[in-house]
Formats: structure tokens, sequence, C-alpha cells
């Protein structure tokens, strides 16, 4: 798929998917035994699943198998000897059933799974497309996940830790609607140190249709570089961690949301994203599941045709700082506290819109600031034009790189440098 930057997503993310930053490192360990499966049928892929042994690699040859039972994945390997689960070479394996009264595959519903990859499979019909029970270092590579009856990819029913969920599509779920659920409300599932990396999300609706989710008390995780779009709810959603280490979020491209292009409660760096096109606002924090607190929010470029950024229990609350970013609205407020912003750090922002007057420079439009972008996510270049005021970062909140990972070599404001 291209972007309308002007450039492809596989030459953006080239660098990185050689050098495999969100991979686990057991990626590169090589299988102690490589067996192809020939089968036709569902019912003989879930034997052979079964079968598998620490350091033994599944091949699927193409074909449709479908599994008209609950599936549960109960293999694991080891740190020396993973479980690979994989579409040989070249071929289109998919995995569904005829209805939804089951989800398509589980793993680790019945016991705890680890060292464990599933790559390559396309997964749709049923109800949850692929769930994830008692988890820890599994990896979720490069599948086609899509038109279930529920969400496309959970992780709700169990604690889960080290999920490594890489350059997946998933889209079209039904229900609630989410391409992503992880952890559960209330801190009731949590999960925790995993990566959310190089996905694309999009078309999500149901009942909420948020593109990712990450419940309350899910802490310590990274979700980086994900492209997610035209979703009901949030394109991305983090609530708090409950006092344990932040939430990061940092280069994912969002845009056209039905409710606000991204929602974050609280306990998180939210760095280098560029949000675009919502209903409600571009970037929104409040109160939720647990208190706003220890936010950052910085390097962001974020458009949007109502309120571009509503920090709406920001007031008096601890560490809380807006630095750096270029907030533009383009009939409401850029800036928007509803219930005041004393104690907030507020810095190096260039504002457009009505509203709040504290940014460091006011921006002249998006036709002359960033020629790029439009108000409806029509074309997403986010390149500052030559002339544009935005060398007015504070350097205190300097980041080193931007969106694309290209340096910044002054102190420009906003996700992406010129």
């Amino acid at each position: 798929m291209r972007f309308a930057f002007g450039f492809c997503l596989a030459a953006l993310l080239a660098p990185i998917l050689q050098a495999g930053p969100y991979d686990p490192v057991w990626s590169e360990v090589a299988p102690r035994r490589v067996i192809p499966y020939t089968g036709s049928d569902g019912e003989g892929l879930v034997k052979a699943v079964a079968a598998l042994q620490p350091g033994d690699r599944l091949e699927i040859a193409a074909g449709t198998y479908r599994v008209e039972r609950l599936w549960d994945i109960r293999v694991s390997g080891t740190a020396e000897a993973p479980v690979w689960i994989v579409a040989a070479e070249g071929a289109q394996v998919v995995i569904t059933r005829s209805d939804d009264r089951q989800n398509v595959v589980n793993v680790g519903q019945a016991g705890p799974v680890s060292y464990l990859c599933l790559r390559g499979l396309e997964i749709t019909g049923g109800s949850h497309g692929l769930r994830l029970g008692q988890c820890e270092e599994v990896w979720i590579d490069q599948c086609h996940i899509h038109n279930n009856g529920g969400p496309n990819l959970t992780a709700n029913s169990a604690d889960t830790r080290k999920l490594y969920l890489t350059r997946n599509h998933l889209h079209h779920g039904g229900g609630h609607g989410e391409g992503m659920y992880l952890g559960g409300n209330n801190a009731s599932v949590i999960m925790s140190e995993s990566i959310i990396a190089l996905n694309h999300v999009h078309d999500c609706g149901g009942s909420q249709g948020d593109g990712i989710e990450v419940k309350q008390g899910s802490w310590g995780n990274l979700i980086a570089e994900n492209h997610v779009h035209d979703t009901r709810y949030p394109c991305i959603t983090v609530y708090g961690t409950n006092g344990r280490a932040v939430n990061v979020i940092e280069r994912n491209l969002c845009y056209r949301s039905g409710d606000h292009t991204m929602q974050v409660q609280g306990e998180a760096i939210v760095r280098n994203n560029l949000l675009i096109s919502a209903a409600g606002s571009g970037f929104a924090s409040t109160d939720h599941q647990g208190k706003t607190t220890r936010l950052e929010v910085i390097h962001n470029t974020i458009i949007n045709t109502g309120h571009a950024f509503s920090g709406g229990s920001w007031n008096g609350r601890e560490g809380m700082v807006l630095a750096n970013n270029l907030i533009y609205s383009r009939d409401a407020n850029a800036l928007h506290f509803a219930n005041g912003s004393e104690g907030v750090k507020i810095t190096g922002n260039v504002l457009f819109g009505s509203g709040d007057k504290r940014g460091q420079a006011k921006g002249r439009g998006l036709a002359e600031d960033l020629p790029g972008l439009a108000w409806d996510a029509s074309s997403r270049d986010a390149t500052p034009a030559a002339n544009a005021p935005f060398l007015v970062a504070d350097e205190a909140f300097h980041l080193p790189t931007d969106f694309a990972g290209k340096p910044r070599t002054g102190p420009i404001s906003g996700a992406v440098a010129p």
C-alpha cells in the first residue's frame, strides 16, 4: 500500500525490517526440524500442530483449512528451540470456520504457552479471529486477520507478557469491532512488556471499533509505527498503568476516526505521532478507569477540524508535559483544557486555531505551513514548508529523530523534520 507521503510503506520501513528492532531475541534461532504440512483438512492441521516439539518448524502448504471445533494451540518451545507455525514460502494459508460459535484460533487458553511464533497465516471468520490466553514470548507476525464475528486479535482472557505483535494486517472485525483488544477492563487482565509494531489496522466498526486498544493496568508496552485508520472509536486507545512502568506510543500514523484520533489516559510517553482527522479531538486525554497522570506528549503533529488537543483531566496532575508539538484546528480550539491546566508544562508548541494561545509560535494555516496535509487526511505528507515558523522546539524535550527516523538537525517542532 502506498501512502500519500510520496513514498511507499515498504521503502519507509526497509531499514527497520532488516534490523528487526521489534522482534524477539530468539527470532533468528534456526529450527531443529522442518516439517512440511501438505494435508488438505483443518482437523489434520490441528493434529500436526499438537504434535510439535521444541525446535520444530511447521510449514503449511497453500490451502483453506476449516476447523469446526474449539482449537486451542498449547505447544511451547524454549528460547533455544522455539516452535514455528508458518505459511510455506509463497503460500496463501487460510484458516477459518463455518460459523462464529468459536474463535478461529486460540493460543494458551487451557495452559501457558511460550516461545511460539505464528507467521504468514490468514485467519478469517469465526468469533474472535485470534485469541491469546496465557501467553509469554509469543510472536504473531505478518498475519492477515479479517472479517471476523468479533474483534480481530485479542489478549483479554489472561495475563500476558512479552507478546510481539508485528507486521499484521487487521480489518473488519465484528461485535465490539476492535482490531486489537489487549488487556482487560479495570486491570482484570494485564499485558506487560510487549511490542505492538508495524501493523496495518483499519475499518474497525461494530459497536465500538478501536483500532488498537490497551486496557487499564497494562504496562511497559511499546506501540510503534502502526498505520491505523478509519475506525469508529479512536485509532489508538491506551489507558493507564496503575503506577507501573509507562507505555510508549511513538511514530504511529493515525487518521479518520469517528471518535478521537488518539486517546491516552496517562502514564505514557506519546511522541513523534502523526494524527489527522477525527469527529472528536485529534488527541484526547481524560480520567477513565484511572486518573490521568505522568503523561508526556512530545513532538507530535496533530491536525483536526474540531479540537486538536483536549486535556480534560490535566489540571493539577503530576508529570504532565505538552512540548514541541504542531497543534492545528481548523474550526475549534488548538488547545482545549476543559477543566484547567495548572501545573502543566507547555512549551515549544506551534498552534493554529481558537482558544488557549500558549504556543511558542502561531501557525499560519495548513496550506501555508503543511501543504502536503489535508484536513480530511486525503493527503498525509507532514513535511513542513521551507518557511514554516516551526523552529521553536524546547531543547529540554528535543527528540533526535522524527516520525520516519530521520535526524532532526535543529529545534523543529512537530513529528516530521524538513
